[in-house]
């Protein structure tokens, strides 16, 4: 029974609609990895510039926006050009709303030719 319209504990916390969201970004880079860099260099710098230094286990510190950490995104290789990025955690995915904030920063970043938020293809790499 749950009073107040509350579910009962915090088990499943996927997002508000149930829906996984992802950008689907194109770009002037030829492999995921060149992809990747585009995506976290310019986050990287804004740290060093904060902190004076860089080392790897400071991914899960940066914030993209609230609550997504530089370290959470992942990017995969669609077609030429076309990526998507996503949560590499399936514990916390994107919701819409991260979603559409991380979208803000990449574009304020300008790495990126277009940007946009799509709801995730659940059957894909669901189970990984």
């Amino acid at each position: 029974m749950t009073i107040g319209g509350a579910a009962p504990g915090p088990k499943v916390m996927k997002t508000n609609s149930g829906r996984e969201y992802c950008l689907i970004v194109e770009g002037a880079y030829l492999s995921e990895s060149e992809a990747e860099h585009a995506l976290r260099d310019p986050f990287i710098e804004d740290w060093v510039e904060q902190t004076g230094r860089f080392r790897i286990h400071n991914m899960g510190e940066i914030e993209v926006v609230p609550g997504v950490a530089l370290g959470l995104l992942g990017v995969r290789m669609l077609d030429e050009r076309l990526f998507e990025i996503a949560s590499l955690d399936p514990e916390r995915p994107l919701t819409e709303h991260k979603a559409r904030g991380v979208a803000e920063a990449l574009r304020r970043q300008d790495m990126f030719d277009t940007i946009s938020v799509e709801p995730r293809e659940e059957d894909e790499e669901s189970d990984e």
